[in-house]
């Protein structure tokens, strides 16, 4: 694990909660191919997610990754809507998965035995794509809970080392009695309701202390856990604390955590490490809700602008 509590203000992780300012942002510079760089060098984003009733949320989340300045992208979603997101994604190879009747999606090939979840089950063309994928995303608009605990485990075998976030559905292997400790970590979005039904702690109790909670689910677990809410835990599991508050109630809206989901894994790609990412991510969601807010008021914006005002931003916070 890197040590970027060093570019927040110095001393070990573990030592003090890093607020997250525009100044600390240009202090810790995101990872920037050079001038000749190709697609290749920005990153290669896989983003596995979306349903038949909730294309949208894969939409929203990969338009955001692109946005956040990855080169490629990849996406695995439901056969029955693969035809609409390629038109609505032309810059995305598209990979249709099996479908439960319940509207999960499936790792395995057709032929596959139904309990299967393990990498050998895992059709070739999505595991060709983890293991060429330099960061991955899984879970935006994902139904089916049982489908997406066997979907998440029969992939993680096949991620190597590349960035793993997961949101929405997916996160439910962290949960319950079964719950996973992971062996590498790998990034969390939840908020307290989330967090609360994966560890079965109180919300409230959540709520009133975000960032013991967040130190404990992240030194359970094993993973960076970003504690979505009006001020936004990120914590890494040494212990590492950034802290962000900001952004309006406009971003209360849906599709709002699919956009900075795929915000974060854009940025997973390009060479961030995944606490930098989602420290990022985050206070580039907020930022671009308050651009939105100036110009359309407090409420009232949809979720797929937010991503427009990030290219902007990137450069805006890049400069010294």
């Amino acid at each position: 694990m890197n040590a970027p509590a060093e570019h927040a203000g110095g001393g070990t992780a573990a030592e003090a909660v890093h607020d997250i300012t525009a100044g600390m942002l240009r202090d810790w510079p995101l990872p920037m191919p050079g001038a000749h760089a190709d697609k290749e060098v920005r990153g290669h984003v896989l983003i596995v997610a979306g349903s038949r009733e909730m294309p949208g949320a894969l939409l929203l989340a990969a338009t955001a990754a692109l946005r956040a300045g990855a080169g490629k992208l990849t996406i695995a979603t439901a056969a029955s809507v693969t035809a609409a997101l390629g038109v609505a994604l032309p810059e995305a190879r598209v990979i249709g998965l099996e479908e439960t009747p319940e509207g999960g999606l499936r790792a395995r090939t057709p032929t596959d035995s139904a309990d299967a979840a393990d990498a050998a089950s895992v059709m070739p063309a999505l595991q060709q794509a983890c293991e060429r994928a330099s960061a991955i995303l899984i879970g935006p608009g994902m139904q089916d809970k049982q489908a997406c605990a066997a979907l998440v485990a029969a992939l993680l075998p096949c991620c190597g080392k590349a960035p793993v976030i997961l949101d929405a559905g997916a996160m439910c292997v962290a949960g319950g009695d079964d719950c996973m400790r992971f062996d590498t970590p790998v990034l969390l979005t939840p908020h307290a309701g989330e967090l609360a039904g994966l560890t079965g702690e109180d919300k409230q109790h959540i709520a009133a202390d975000p960032q013991a909670a967040a130190r404990a689910a992240a030194q359970r677990l094993n993973a960076v856990v970003a504690l979505k809410g009006s001020t936004t835990i990120i914590t890494a599991p040494d212990g590492g604390t950034w802290s962000h508050t900001g952004g309006n109630t406009g971003l209360a809206i849906s599709g709002s955590g699919d956009v900075l989901a795929g915000l974060i894994a854009g940025l997973a790609a390009r060479g961030a490490t995944l606490e930098q990412a989602a420290a990022w991510g985050v206070a580039l969601h907020a930022m671009a809700g308050e651009q939105l807010s100036l110009r359309h008021g407090p409420l009232g914006y949809l979720a797929r602008e937010i991503s427009t005002e990030v290219p902007a931003l990137l450069r805006a916070l890049s400069a010294h």
